[in-house]
């Protein structure tokens, strides 16, 4: 059978083509051999890919969490080192899992296995669940034989992962539930409040102050077209999720949201952090130089700072070391440039990223740590501002009534 694919070279340059083999996996097999990670291979035959995205869409309906990749890599870790075989480890798990859709995919990958094909390969067939730096991990695991090696240092990147997620949305608890309150009132208040008074207003017949008069209108506004405003909401969500999905897109998201105030360096901290580690462990584990920074780029969930790693990938290749490169793309410190240059004068680069990682990780626990005190005088300003609004607003009014009432008397 004829198979197209796509895939990357060891420079990490995208090729694609047509290969003859007797299925996917022996397709696949024949360009790991040849040098190149297939990303995607498709059979010529329409039905059998259509065959293929449907199976795929209906593996994939459940999602595996973290959580549940964590547990993974430290059970194949242990088993692993325990010296049992890899089918029956897989087909263990795949019995033993609480997750549905994780026992779908372990039963698929031990089925792939069965056919002769890697685990590396074999994990390709489902990246909604092992991300390309997981795969690449494998893949050195295989090659050096240390396969229980690399689920352990699979679950510690791993967990780091899930740590800092759950640092983030602690230090964002407060401030998130603040904003909604906010919103909370600033809605009771325009759809309750503001209508109540405006029909006072009304039956006086006195002319309203610019203040009071500007909350009416908006009062009215949200009254009488709040469907249109939700629907015009909706459609600017769908529209922005859509552009950013697209590659210029996603390229400028990334890089304003670095921009914003406050989180912005902080997520910035986060993304370098793990890309210094995940280059590390990299590199640790035996793999070129150009080849992982081709798989922690893609591996990077910044597209605008995975454009600056692949700009240290280009300078390599053209023959710069690690250090010129790294400062050219402008991403560094001069600190962690001078840790990375003793690194390569030293030959011990991974050991030196794993201390620039360390270094980032202070600055994010730092950072996460002072992220609701940072943000708590943005928001209390901005309640204090909404509330003298509204309290001018609506008593503006009602004293002038009362003064122009005690004028008359």
């Amino acid at each position: 059978m004829q198979f197209s694919y796509r895939g990357k070279d060891n420079r990490g340059m995208t090729q694609q083509g047509a290969i003859v083999a007797a299925s996917a996996d022996a397709a696949a097999t024949e360009l790991m051999r040849r040098g190149i990670t297939p990303l995607e291979i498709e059979e010529h035959y329409e039905k059998a890919s259509v065959g293929r995205r449907l199976g795929g869409l209906s593996l994939f309906r459940d999602k595996v969490t973290l959580d549940e990749l964590i547990v993974f890599c430290r059970q194949m870790h242990a088993l692993t080192k325990a010296g049992i075989p890899i089918i029956r480890t897989m087909r263990g798990l795949a019995d033993t899992t609480r997750s549905e859709a994780l026992a779908k995919v372990l039963r698929d990958v031990t089925g792939r296995l069965e056919g002769g094909t890697t685990m590396a390969i074999a994990m390709q067939a489902h990246p909604r669940v092992f991300s390309e730096l997981f795969i690449a991990m494998i893949h050195v695991g295989e090659n050096t034989g240390m396969l229980d090696d690399a689920f352990r240092r699979l679950s510690e990147i791993l967990e780091l992962e899930r740590d800092t997620r759950r640092r983030m949305k602690q230090a964002l608890r407060y401030p998130s539930f603040v904003v909604v309150a906010l919103l909370a009132a600033l809605m009771v208040v325009n759809f309750l409040v503001i209508p109540k008074f405006s029909a006072v207003f009304a039956k006086l017949g006195a002319d309203l102050p610019f203040l009071t008069q500007l909350l009416v209108d908006t009062s009215g506004l949200l009254l009488n077209y709040w469907y249109i405003g939700l629907f015009a909401v909706a459609a600017g969500a769908v529209l922005l999720r859509q552009w950013k999905q697209t590659p210029q897109g996603r390229l400028t998201w990334d890089r304003y949201k670095l921009r914003v105030p406050i989180i912005g360096p902080l997520l910035e901290l986060i993304t370098l952090s793990r890309f210094a580690r995940n280059f590390a462990t990299m590199l640790s584990a035996g793999m070129p130089v150009s080849r992982a920074l081709t798989v922690v780029s893609d591996a990077t969930d910044n597209a605008w700072i995975s454009s600056h790693i692949k700009e240290i990938r280009a300078g390599i290749e053209r023959g710069e070391s690690l250090v010129r490169a790294a400062r050219q793309s402008q991403m560094f410190t001069p600190l962690i440039l001078q840790m990375i240059a003793v690194g390569e004068e030293t030959g011990s680069v991974d050991e030196m990223l794993n201390n620039v990682a360390d270094f980032y990780d202070e600055d994010v626990d730092y950072g996460l740590k002072r992220l609701a005190e940072s943000i708590e005088p943005i928001l209390i300003v901005a309640m204090g501002v909404l509330v003298l609004i509204l309290a001018l607003g609506v008593f503006l009014p009602i004293w002038d009534l009362g003064a122009a009432a005690i004028g008359r008397g």
